[in-house]
Parts: structure tokens; C-alpha cells; sequence
């Protein structure tokens, strides 16, 4: 008999080669001086160092790795850049603490945080703190690198403490005139340059009302110790502002049925709404300042009217508020997502606009809809009989002047609809929703 032909015995393919440790150095002001050990070894035993400019600078003559400078925008061009040198022993440079504020992320999110060493060095927001005697823990820090100087204006409260992470010289002039225009002009500003760099540390006083000091060194921390001013409004940290807080043509959501809408919508940090007839932006508004991490996108069909929440969102310290102007439920289309959780303030007659938010949601999203007409109120009605959730009237009256006495003038009431999407079975029917 004939034995039977064996296959042949596969070939392994030789192992691929690890990619070495990615080197992450915190550096100071204070440049080589300022290294520990380890960190020294880091750098001159790369063959790449990549950094920004001036902290190659920093680097001695006997480091001698080739430098390679971060192209702007910088966040874009990380995968490509450590790809370019994959292979090779790669050194980055960060300023002071690579995971506050730094490269860290970014890099962490590319290659994986196993890959990486990390090296920290004493971030400028604890110089900052160590000068000031300022406890780390109750000081709250906000990023003008990259980000409009305006997301200090959330921040704003009286007796507050905050370090701003200055973009270059021009940030203290431009924190001071912010802080005059909310009304915080009594803060006390303290701009501290070249932290961590011995003698060239420079320390800068005043307040914000009487700021006039000329652009400085572009390494740069601004501190501010919160003051309002007496007759500057009071902004809390909770839903509900005042309604004069808004610029507003009359569509606006107003604040005591404003903090009942935010309640149901329930926003979580990094959480994504879609604010669907946005009117003057102040659900939105409110969502994203509920926490730093929370995003939000406000669909307005008037050019106006989206005009206005943008001015609001930058005047209220959250500019990142998205707004998309067009009518829904075309202009849903596009929007990033999926949200977290979807509010309809208006146009909820208009065909397919419910239809369009409730496909959107994933499974344990949100969706919360007010209205105060009869025919939008019968519409909530019947998708309330169909998914279930919560209905509620809500009724608000605020007193007034009656003659020489006092009564009670009542708002119109809203109706409220609100749902969390799950994946069930209607009995009798075999449908799922």
C-alpha cells in the first residue's frame, strides 16, 4: 500500500523583532541641569530625540541623537512621526509631567501605554503651587494651549483658585481682560515665568481691573485668585442660570424648567449630547459645564439664532459647544456620535425628527423632549405609550405685583418626556424598540 502523502511540515515565520521602549523625558526650564539619572541614560542613549524646538535646545552637545522637531498640529502628525523611526531607539521630550496636560496621552493612545517609560520631571503646576503655597488638590487648572483663553470663564467662582497653562506671552493680558469682562476684575493674577530655572524665575503681581504689565517671557503660568465684584452676576455650579445670563430673542428654555430638563438628561463627564433645536444654546451650554469633559452639539435652523449660541457658549466659558446650523432631521445627519443623550426643545412636529433622535441613541442612551403646544404634547403622548419613560407637567408661577398687593403670575406649562432607550419586546406585538 501507499503510504499517504504528508503535507509539508509549515515553515515559521521568524519572529518579529519587539519595537524598543519609547523613552518619555519630562524636562524643565532648567533644561539638563535640572535631569535625574535615569533621565540622562534616556537621552543619550536614543538615536531620535523629538521635541519642540526649545527643548531640544536644552539638550548638550553629547547627546548626540538625531532631533527631530514636532510639526504643527502636533496631535495629527504622532503616528506618522514614530512610524517614520520605527525601529530605532526614540526619546521624546515633554514639558515637566508628561500625563498632565502633556504629549503623554497622545503617545499612550498611539502606540499603547506598555511601550512607553516615562520619565516625569516637576510639572510647572506644582513650581506654581510650591511658590504660591497653594494646596495642588483645591487649585483647578485650565489649558489656554490650543484652546480659546475663554474656557477660563467656566472657572469663574468667587473664592476660587486657578492656574492657567499659559499658550505664549500674550496669555496674562488676555486672562485679565476676560476677567474684567465676567465682572472678576478684583481677582488677584500672578504671572509666573520660567518656573523651575533658578534665577530667571520672574514673579509678576496685581489684579485683574488694574493689569498693564507688557508681554513677558512666552514660558509663562498665569495664577488667579478669584473676586468678584459686587454687582457682577453670580453664575453657580449646578443647572439653572439666571435667565439674564443668555442673550436671548425670547427662545430660551427657561431656568427653573432649564434645571428640571438638565436633571432628566443627567450629564456624566465625556458624555456627547445632541441639543436639537438649540434656540439661544442653553441646554447645551449648561451639559458642557456640568463637567470640563462634557460635549455637545446645538442643531439651530436660523443662521441668527445659531449666531447667538455660539456668542452665549463662549461668553458662558464653554466655546467648544458645536453648533450646526440647519433644519432637523436633515441636519442630524453628520453630527458626531452616537450621543449619550439627545434633548428636542423644538420642532418636534416636524416629520421624522423623533423618528431620526430615537435611531440615533444607542441602547441606555437618553432622550428627553419638551414642549408646550397640544399637538406636540399628544405626540409625546403616544411614543411615552410606546417606549415607556417618564411624563411629567411641570408648572411654574412667579409672583408679581397686583395693585398694591402680590399674586401669582403663572407660566405656560411644559410637558416633558423623558426615556431611556432599551432593547425590548412588546407583548403581542414581536416588535423590538
Amino acid at each position: 500500500m501507499t503510504p499517504p502523502i504528508q503535507p509539508p511540515t509549515p515553515i515559521p515565520s521568524p519572529a518579529r523583532p519587539a519595537e524598543p521602549p519609547l523613552a518619555v523625558v519630562g524636562i524643565g526650564a532648567d533644561g539638563w541641569a535640572g535631569l535625574a539619572g535615569p533621565a540622562r541614560e534616556a537621552l543619550l542613549a536614543a538615536e531620535v530625540v523629538i521635541g519642540a524646538p526649545r527643548q531640544l535646545g536644552l539638550l548638550p552637545p553629547e547627546v548626540t541623537a538625531d532631533r527631530v522637531e514636532w510639526p504643527s498640529p502636533l496631535r495629527p502628525a504622532v503616528p506618522g512621526l514614530l512610524a517614520a523611526h520605527a525601529g530605532r531607539a526614540v526619546a521624546v521630550l515633554a514639558s515637566g509631567d508628561p500625563f498632565h496636560h502633556g504629549i503623554g496621552r497622545a503617545l499612550a493612545e498611539t502606540v499603547g501605554a506598555g511601550r512607553l517609560r516615562v520619565l516625569p520631571h516637576p510639572s510647572s503646576l506644582a513650581y506654581a503651587c510650591a511658590r504660591l503655597g497653594w494646596p495642588q488638590e483645591d487649585t483647578e487648572v485650565v489649558s489656554a494651549v490650543g484652546r480659546p483663553v475663554e474656557r477660563v470663564a467656566a472657572a469663574l467662582h468667587d473664592g476660587r483658585r486657578l492656574l492657567v497653562l499659559s499658550a505664549d506671552a500674550a496669555t496674562p493680558a488676555a486672562v485679565a481682560a476676560l476677567l474684567r469682562e465676567r465682572g472678576y476684575g478684583p481677582s488677584e493674577l500672578h504671572v509666573l515665568e520660567r518656573l523651575g530655572d533658578g534665577t530667571r524665575e520672574r514673579h509678576l503681581r496685581g489684579t485683574a481691573e488694574t493689569w498693564d504689565e507688557a508681554p513677558g517671557d512666552p514660558l509663562n503660568l498665569v495664577a488667579v485668585a478669584c473676586r468678584r465684584a459686587p454687582a457682577a452676576p453670580r453664575l453657580g455650579a449646578v443647572p439653572g442660570l439666571p435667565d439674564t445670563a443668555y442673550e436671548h430673542d425670547g427662545q430660551l428654555t427657561k431656568r427653573h424648567v432649564r434645571a428640571a430638563t438638565l436633571a432628566a438628561l443627567a450629564p456624566a463627564p465625556g458624555e456627547l449630547l445632541w441639543d436639537v433645536g438649540g434656540g439661544s444654546g442653553s441646554i447645551g451650554i449648561e451639559w458642557m459645564r456640568a463637567h470640563p469633559a462634557c460635549r455637545a452639539v446645538a442643531v439651530e435652523r436660523d443662521p441668527v439664532r445659531a449666531g447667538r449660541i455660539a456668542r452665549n457658549a463662549h461668553a458662558l466659558g464653554v466655546p467648544g459647544l458645536a453648533v450646526a446650523t440647519g433644519a432637523a432631521p436633515g441636519a442630524l445627519a453628520g453630527l458626531p456620535g452616537p450621543p449619550d443623550a439627545v434633548f428636542v426643545g423644538g420642532g418636534l412636529t416636524a416629520p421624522g425628527v423623533l423618528d431620526a433622535c430615537w435611531d440615533a441613541l444607542p441602547e441606555g442612551g437618553r432622550l428627553v423632549a419638551n414642549t408646550v403646544t397640544l399637538e406636540s404634547e399628544a405626540l409625546l403622548a403616544r411614543w411615552y405609550g410606546h417606549h415607556g419613560g417618564e411624563l411629567v407637567r411641570l408648572a411654574v408661577a412667579s409672583a408679581v405685583p397686583v395693585g398694591g398687593f402680590t399674586g401669582w403670575r403663572q407660566a405656560m406649562p411644559v410637558t416633558q418626556w423623558s426615556v431611556t432607550k432599551a432593547t425590548t419586546t412588546h407583548p403581542g406585538t414581536g416588535v423590538t424598540s
